[in-house]
C-alpha cells in the first residue's frame, strides 16, 4: 500500500530488522512455486535462534526490493518483544487506524490490512517466545483467511446471481408489459367488433320489425278485402236465391 499524497509506502506493523543487500539474482528468499513447509522444532529441547528465525522467514517471508542492479532483502525481526513494546504496537496500531482513515464499523480494507498486520506482528512475538504456539496461531491465521476468502466467493456469486436474477426478471418484465400491451389491443379491436356486431343485429332486428309491420298490415288488408268481397258475394247470392223461394 502506497500513500497517495507523499508517494511512499505506508508503514508497517510488523517489525523488521535492519536490511540485507543480496547478489543480483532473479529471485530471493523461499520458492514460491512449491509451498514451504515450516520446520518443526524439537519438542524437547527449547529451538535454536537459527531455528527460530527459520520458522519466522517460513511463516512471515522477507520482503525484497530492487534498488539499481542490488536486491535489497528485508527479514523479520528475531529479537524478543517486550510489554513496552506491546504497548507500542498497540498505540500503533491505533495511530495508523486513525491516519489512514479506517472506517469503525463496516467492511474496511485499510482497517482489515492493518489488523491482519497486527496479527501477524503477535504470531512474530508469540514464536519467539513459544515456536509451536507461533505455528498453532499460523494456523488459525491461514483459517481465518481462507474463511474470508470464501465468504467473498460466494458474496460476488451471490451479487452475480442476484444481478443475473434482475437482468432476467427486467427481460421477463419487458416482455410480460409488451403481451399485455398486445393483449389489450387484441381487447380493444374485440370490443370494436363486439360493438359493430350489436349495431348490425338492432340494424337487421329493425328492419325485421318493419318487414313484419308491413307484412301484418298486408296480411291484414287482404283479410278485411276478403271478408268485405266474400259478404257482398254472400249478399248476391241471397238476393239471388230469395225469388225462387216464393
Amino acid at each position: 500500500m502506497v500513500d497517495p499524497k507523499t508517494g511512499e509506502p505506508w508503514p508497517t506493523l510488523l517489525k523488521y530488522g535492519s536490511p540485507s543487500i543480496l547478489p543480483d539474482v532473479k529471485e530471493a528468499g523461499p520458492s514460491k512455486d512449491k509451498k514451504v513447509k515450516p520446520p518443526q522444532p524439537p519438542t524437547d529441547q527449547k529451538p535454536s535462534a537459527t531455528q527460530v528465525e527459520d520458522i519466522l522467514e517460513s511463516i512471515l517471508p522477507p520482503r525484497q526490493w530492487n534498488v539499481g542492479d542490488q536486491i535489497w532483502v528485508q527479514r523479520v525481526s528475531s529479537s524478543p518483544a517486550t510489554r513496552l513494546d506491546v504497548i507500542q504496537l498497540q498505540e500503533k496500531l491505533d495511530q495508523q487506524l486513525e491516519h489512514r482513515q479506517a472506517r469503525e464499523v463496516g467492511i474496511c480494507p485499510i482497517r482489515e490490512e492493518l489488523y491482519a498486520q497486527c496479527f501477524d506482528e503477535l504470531i512474530r512475538q508469540i514464536c519467539i517466545n513459544c515456536a509451536e504456539r507461533g505455528l498453532l496461531l499460523l494456523r488459525v491465521r491461514d483459517e481465518l483467511r481462507m474463511t474470508i476468502a470464501a465468504y467473498q466467493t460466494l458474496y460476488e456469486s451471490s451479487v452475480a446471481f442476484g444481478l443475473r436474477k434482475a437482468l432476467q426478471t427486467e427481460y421477463g418484465k419487458s416482455q410480460m408489459l409488451a403481451r399485455a400491451a398486445q393483449l389489450e389491443q387484441e381487447m380493444r379491436e374485440l370490443d370494436r367488433q363486439v360493438a359493430e356486431w350489436k349495431n348490425k343485429c338492432e340494424v337487421n332486428e329493425k328492419k325485421q320489425a318493419e318487414v313484419k309491420m308491413y307484412e301484418d298490415k298486408k296480411h291484414a288488408e287482404e283479410v278485411a278485402y276478403f271478408s268485405r268481397s266474400n259478404k257482398q258475394l254472400k249478399a248476391q247470392l241471397e238476393a239471388f236465391l230469395a225469388p225462387a223461394k216464393k
